[in-house]
């Protein structure tokens, strides 16, 4: 027995043990336990690199959807957060173009696998960025006492800059104030409010409260008395 034991069981015995530590490992990595998953996650794409003179001027930008292959417990805690399309634009310059949007483009763990890119192009526009200064034009409604008029309003400041796509920003005669109620000033009131521009591809440089003062006035009445 004791012959049998040193000839099958202890010769070259930690040899024996490196070889079940790795066969166990492997059965653990090809285990059938291990079940495959699938799952759809949409996320934004993620623009690497963009130059610094330029500004992507497609008015919408659609997201990714990513088919992901891999183990359940992966699939299972997968977050939005844990998966990133990202696209190279360091060589981007002003007009039109297309990028492919394949598994390449795809960072995840390397435990999972992607089975599909839709969409598996994005067109995208790009345009010179342009800074300038536009006039602030005050928006004030209300319902006045009778025999009032608005007879003036001061806005501070008078204009502010903009910055975005140049066909965009060369587009925007104004910057716009939020309305002010000036319903039941008699004589003047000032009412701090803030300033934005319609086209959602141009940006205030930077956003600061605007103060809008009404003055009033006497009306004139139709007849002229």
């Amino acid at each position: 027995m004791s012959g049998f034991l040193r000839r099958w069981v202890l010769h070259n015995f930690w040899l024996k043990v490196l070889s079940l530590l790795i066969a166990t490992g492997l059965w653990l990595a090809i285990s059938p336990d291990q079940e495959l998953a699938e799952v759809a996650v949409r996320v934004p794409i993620e623009f690497q690199h963009v130059p610094a003179h330029l500004e992507i001027s497609s008015v919408t930008i659609p997201e990714a959807q990513i088919r992901i292959r891999g183990p359940e417990r992966l699939i299972r805690d997968l977050r939005s957060a844990d998966i990133h399309a990202e696209l190279e634009l360091g060589d981007a310059v002003p007009g039109e173009r297309t990028f492919d949007l394949t598994a390449r483009q795809i960072r995840h763990d390397r435990e999972l696998h992607v089975v599909q890119v839709v969409p598996g192009q994005v067109h995208l526009s790009f345009d010179t960025r342009l800074t300038r200064e536009v006039e602030i034009h005050p928006r004030v409604t209300g319902n006045f006492v009778e025999g009032e008029q608005i007879g003036k309003v001061v806005v501070e400041p008078e204009r502010i800059s903009i910055t975005g796509p140049k066909h965009h920003v060369e587009m925007v005669d104004a910057a716009t104030t939020d309305p002010v109620d000036a319903s039941g000033t008699r004589t003047q009131a000032t009412f701090v409010t803030n300033v934005y521009v319609p086209d959602a591809l141009v940006q205030v440089v930077q956003s600061t409260p605007v103060r809008v003062t009404v003055i009033m006035e006497k009306s004139v009445p139709a007849n002229g008395h």
